[in-house]
């Protein structure tokens, strides 16, 4: 993979990770159009390279939020923080469950299934035309919450199911704020991810021997600048309740995807 289609997809994975619309179904459809012929295990890895990157802007974004939850857990007594830092705990378990049992199965749906992207991103739109609806609220996310929105964050491990629309659906359509749910979707997936990324590098999971550092590099850059960007545009998206417009925009790639995948 050459450095301008390594920008390129760190410029869809920083927008898409934070948009409703599937980082990794966008990122799948964007090495197919670029004929990236990575075998799964390697598409893996930037995969996951771009993917920290814009974990990297969520800490960046809500840096004063995982502070001061940082110093909650050392305050005595139970605090908010401190629940607040057990719900994202118990909104890991699905994935963390889904990571360690079914790792091999998962990889092998990153290596260019077009036809399973486009019909994941259909079922994205339809949570995103059911949360547009919900009437928003002040509640706020629950332990019983979190375990359910946890599970749809596992199953968005599916490429074509957006991660963060799918959490934040789900927590809206749960009866949560809105804001509330967003800051919650982008929060609770940054400990999963260095978590990932940590077990891979120990286990030996992902070598850089064989790759391109220079390509690597710059994909994480182009993802983590254009994540900063996405992640403070959706959180306005959400409070303005605008997720239809993005559901339309997913039925319309999702249909091309198909489209594609049968033409090829």
């Amino acid at each position: 993979m050459n450095i301008i289609d390594s920008i390129i997809l760190g410029i869809i994975q920083g927008l898409t990770e934070f948009l409703p619309v599937s980082s990794s179904g966008h990122l799948e459809l964007g090495k197919a159009i670029l004929g990236d012929n990575s075998v799964p295990e390697e598409s893996l890895l930037f995969t996951v390279v771009l993917h920290f990157a814009t974990a990297l802007s969520t800490i960046v974004i809500f840096r004063k939020d995982i502070i001061d939850i940082v110093k909650g857990l050392f305050k005595p007594g139970i605090n908010e923080d401190q629940r607040f830092a057990g719900k994202i705990i118990i909104s890991m378990i699905p994935a963390v469950i889904v990571g360690l049992f079914f790792e091999e199965q998962l990889e092998q749906l990153f290596g260019g299934n077009i036809m399973l992207v486009g019909c994941m991103l259909l079922v994205t739109a339809a949570l995103l035309f059911l949360a547009d609806k919900a009437k928003n609220t002040q509640k706020k996310v629950g332990f019983k919450d979190a375990l359910i929105i946890g599970i749809s964050q596992a199953i968005a491990m599916l490429p074509g199911i957006s991660r963060s629309g799918a959490t934040i659906s789900t927590s809206v359509l749960l009866g949560n704020d809105k804001t509330k749910a967003a800051r919650f979707s982008f929060l609770m997936v940054v400990p999963l991810i260095i978590g990932k990324i940590a077990k891979d590098l120990l286990g030996g999971d992902l070598s850089f021997e064989s790759q391109n550092i220079t390509a690597l590099g710059a994909g994480f850059v182009a993802a983590f600048i254009s994540g900063l960007f996405a992640c403070t545009w959706m959180i306005a998206l959400v409070k303005k309740s605008k997720l239809s417009y993005f559901a339309i925009y997913c039925v319309v790639v999702g249909l091309i995807a198909i489209g594609f995948s049968l033409l090829n």
